[in-house]
């Protein structure tokens, strides 16, 4: 049993990492033409095991994640479901990460692993769970820096439903949605490069 449970954590931190790095959107309100946005499902298989993944990703202009939401549902060898919500590192792990759904009580999410560039938080996916995200409006996530700041990041919870309930994107989508998230990142950087010269040579001219 030991080793199925751990296959089980294994999966379903891969499942976020993997399956969130192929659907990630850009909240900048600038992209919001450009990038997809909101919920969305994405499926792959992994040894003996399906993995369905219903996510919103949020990330800065420069790509750098900000808040990744996913609810994960394991089914086969492996049969499990778990929430996790992944947020940068540099968090006070003993806090965990707050989440509320609308006015209600905040629910604590303790982490369960840090790597050098995130940290995942999880509990377990419940139906009264799924229950309130299609009744609520919104999700308020609230994990604490090192400077022992709260970070509340707000997610809407309109598209939800369609997401959970609905068919998963084909992978040539996934793909289309990944290819145009590069190019905005890299159009970003180019602007930031440019403005800098700029700033540069301005400064040059002055002295």
């Amino acid at each position: 049993m030991t080793s199925l449970s751990s296959n089980a954590y294994r999966l379903s931190v891969i499942a976020a990492g993997v399956a969130g790095f192929l659907g990630v959107g850009v909240a900048a309100a600038s992209a919001q033409q450009q990038i997809p946005q909101g919920w969305f499902k994405a499926c792959t298989k992994q040894e003996d095991v399906d993995i369905c993944n219903v996510q919103n990703i949020t990330t800065a202009g420069n790509g750098q994640l900000i808040t990744g939401v996913s609810l994960i549902e394991l089914k086969g060898k492996v049969n499990r479901k778990v929430f996790q919500v992944t947020v940068p590192s540099g968090r006070l792990i003993g806090a965990g990460i707050g989440l509320q759904i609308d006015t209600g009580k905040t629910q604590k999410l303790e982490y369960v692993v840090c790597f050098p560039d995130r940290c995942v938080a999880e509990v377990p996916l419940t139906d009264q769970l799924v229950g309130a995200f299609k009744k609520g409006q919104a999700l308020t996530l609230t994990s604490i820096n090192f400077q022992n700041q709260p970070n509340p990041i707000k997610v809407a919870l309109q598209g939800f439903s369609g997401a959970y309930d609905g068919p998963p994107l084909q992978q040539s989508d996934l793909e289309d949605r990944q290819k145009k998230v590069q190019d905005f990142v890299a159009k970003n950087n180019q602007d930031f490069a440019k403005k800098l010269k700029e700033e540069q040579d301005k400064a040059k001219t002055a002295n």
